[in-house]
């Protein structure tokens, strides 16, 4: 497999986000519709989608983060970043614990149960989508400019080592 380039990376990991917020906007959507009264059979196949997208991608998202963006950041002398960097990794705790409640709660709307308390299912899509959004607002405007920037010093640096 061919490694992937710095500037494909931080376009992966943009275009996860957007994944994330159209997955969220979906989510919320069918909820408000199911606690209108919509029979859960016209939403099964979203919930599925959204389900596995949460479990695969999002929880990938996040492993990718930790292994390709947060070590560098982490070994910053600003103490104000790598807190930023800490507190993201503490969210993506706490947004792997809410995962786990939630997700059997969307699957067994896509498998067509019925044990499913729409109150509990409501809290914890709002507590899910209060961590993701706050996660998010950090790492595009702190986390990833500072990551992107620290690339391209990187980048300028070999450079000027291939041309003296």
């Amino acid at each position: 497999m061919k490694p992937v380039s710095q500037p494909d990376r931080f376009q992966a990991l943009d275009a996860c986000h957007q994944q994330i917020h159209a997955h969220l906007a979906q989510l919320t959507d069918v909820l408000e519709k199911l606690q209108a009264g919509a029979e859960q059979v016209q939403y099964r196949e979203q919930m599925r989608v959204i389900e596995e997208f949460f479990t695969g991608n999002a929880r990938q998202h996040h492993l990718d983060e930790e292994k390709n963006i947060f070590p560098k950041l982490l070994a910053s002398d600003n103490a104000e970043l790598v807190q930023a960097v800490r507190t993201l990794q503490q969210d993506h705790g706490w947004i792997e614990q809410n995962w786990l409640e939630l997700s059997p709660m969307l699957r067994a709307i896509a498998e067509g149960e019925d044990w499913v308390d729409m109150a509990e299912l409501q809290h914890n899509v709002e507590v899910f989508l209060a961590l993701l959004h706050d996660h998010i607002v950090l790492e595009e405007t702190l986390i990833y400019p500072e990551a992107r920037g620290q690339f391209a010093e990187e980048l300028a640096a070999r450079v000027k080592r291939l041309v003296s």
